[in-house]
């Protein structure tokens, strides 16, 4: 999946993050064939430019308009790749003329000819995308697990503004995802990656055939009907899984996952296999983890509905006015929303049974049960020393252990110097696991149930634990923070030994 879509001279709406085609109309990607300019190579970039109407001869009639200049690859200084897809590869260029910074795809011409993927090119280039220096969206949520409760809110109201911006352009998006919501220098969103979606004619009757009764079908195939699966199988609305008429409230759907997965750090539909999940979503059968918001759960609710004309925000239902009028979105300033400052994005872990609401914070004051313990562990004198021990002492205790400790087969025959049963949580949902700290340095974790290893934290000079309180601890590593709860309420004894560890293999950290 390419990051970012090609740029070409775009206007950007004022009231969404979508960008604005400037042609009058929405060409139907059907209407076209690829622009293959003739190279030495078998790629091509795609950097055509669009005049916008305002930039067009200073304003004079349309007969004095001149053509549009077409750029070749000879225009751009092409620099570092920032994406890649089935049939293309993103790179940052810069314009030699002006200096200014583009996506630019470049797409192998005869893979696309071969695979008869003119189309799905045509289509994105009838959508484009600016540049989306911040990247993806789903970078920040894999790294922090879930939003917290303000970022959630914030980002699915510009999703919905987007929304709203798409369906006057007669857009039907049918992959929206975290993947393909990209953040800019400002971290407001851009949605990316319109291969698979439906473009409708700027006419009555394609318009009212997008938001036509679900209940109603017909045998014979029309131009803007797909008869075929497209999208990821977490988000994909049940009317384009069962390969009947695309709506405008199918991306309503996908909001409805999204927010549900801003919030818990899981999709709602989930399975071993995409068979199993197309179950899931036509049966709707998902739950609420422990914790969930009540005000989101009601809209998720609302948005996950099987008849796509009983969606909140469909037009059959008074449209995206009345859903901005859910209480989920109390506080929301709509007006300008796009120029308002982006909240910080946290991570979030609501209350549950024996542990308060809270976020990680690297600053702290006061005498709290943290400091308490920092104090008494400081002061027990009991660290254990086991890696300067001399090598004959700790063979001994690796051969004890591989004879007596029955995860020795999970560590690769390292040293365990502290082992113990966490819940390993991503979002709201927990998982029951293992925790091996070893020499090496590793941190693998193991499903003890089953007696699978399921995973390791990465090391690197950049790892540091976090304790919170006697229970939870993290472990922030550079792509990712790692949520862990112990059982044996020792957390503080997890942040001493992997900072003892760290400090062996790495040196003090001043």
């Amino acid at each position: 999946m390419a990051q970012v879509a090609e740029e070409a001279a775009s206007e950007v709406s004022s009231s969404s993050n979508v960008i604005r085609e400037s042609s009058s109309e929405l060409p139907l990607a059907s209407n076209h064939q690829p622009e293959l300019q003739p190279t030495q190579e078998s790629t091509t970039p795609v950097t055509t430019t669009r005049q916008t109407a305002q930039n067009v001869n200073g304003g004079k009639q349309e007969g004095d308009k001149k053509p549009p200049t077409k750029k070749t690859p000879n225009d751009f200084i092409f620099g570092k790749s920032i994406g890649e897809g089935s049939f293309s590869s993103v790179y940052l260029a810069k314009e030699v003329s002006t200096g200014t910074e583009y996506a630019i795809k470049v797409c192998d011409k005869k893979h696309i000819l071969k695979e008869k993927k003119s189309e799905y090119i045509m289509r994105e280039k009838a959508v484009l995308t600016k540049y989306a220096r911040k990247g993806e969206l789903l970078f920040y949520l894999n790294k922090l697990s879930s939003f917290d409760m303000p970022c959630s809110r914030f980002y699915a109201a510009e999703v919905v503004e987007a929304l709203e911006y798409l369906q006057t352009q007669g857009v039907i998006h049918r992959d929206l995802k975290p993947e393909n919501i990209l953040l800019n220098e400002r971290m407001h969103i851009l949605i990316t990656d319109f291969g698979s979606s439906k473009i409708i004619k700027d006419d009555k009757a394609d318009r009212d055939e997008a938001n036509a009764n679900a209940s109603a079908s017909s045998s014979k195939p029309s131009h803007s009907r797909r008869n075929s699966f497209v999208g990821t199988a977490q988000y994909v609305s049940p009317e384009v899984l069962n390969c009947k008429q695309a709506y405008y409230s199918s991306d309503l759907w996908a909001l409805g996952c999204i927010i549900f997965q801003f919030l818990s750090g899981g999709t709602p539909f989930h399975g071993g296999h995409e068979y199993q999940i197309f179950q899931k979503i036509c049966k709707l059968e998902y739950e609420f983890p422990e914790g969930f918001n009540t005000a989101a759960a009601d809209l998720v609710t609302k948005l996950l509905v099987i008849d796509p004309t009983k969606r909140l925000g469909c037009t059959e239902l008074g449209g995206m006015q009345k859903l901005r009028e859910h209480p989920f979105f109390e506080g929301v300033v709509w007006e300008g929303l796009e120029h308002q400052q982006a909240p910080e994005l946290m991570p979030y872990l609501p209350a549950t049974d024996g542990n308060p609401e809270m976020w990680s914070n690297q600053t702290r004051t006061g005498f709290d049960d943290r400091r308490l313990a920092e104090i008494i562990i400081s002061n027990d004198g009991q660290h254990d020393q086991v890696l300067s021990q001399p090598k004959d002492e700790m063979r001994k205790k690796l051969e004890h252990q591989a004879a007596t400790n029955e995860f020795h087969c999970f560590v690769e025959n390292n040293l365990i110097l502290k082992q113990g049963k966490v819940f390993k949580r991503k979002g709201l949902f927990a998982r029951k696991r293992m925790l091996l700290l070893t020499e090496g340095p590793h941190l693998y974790y193991v499903d003890y149930a089953n007696k699978v290893l399921k995973g390791e934290i990465p090391w690197s000079k950049s790892l540091r634990p976090e304790a919170k309180n006697f229970k939870i601890f993290f472990v922030h590593t550079p792509n990712r923070t790692y949520y862990l709860e112990s059982r044996d309420s020792d957390a503080h004894d997890w942040e001493r030994k992997i900072n003892e560890v760290w400090q062996h293999y790495y040196g003090s950290k001043d």
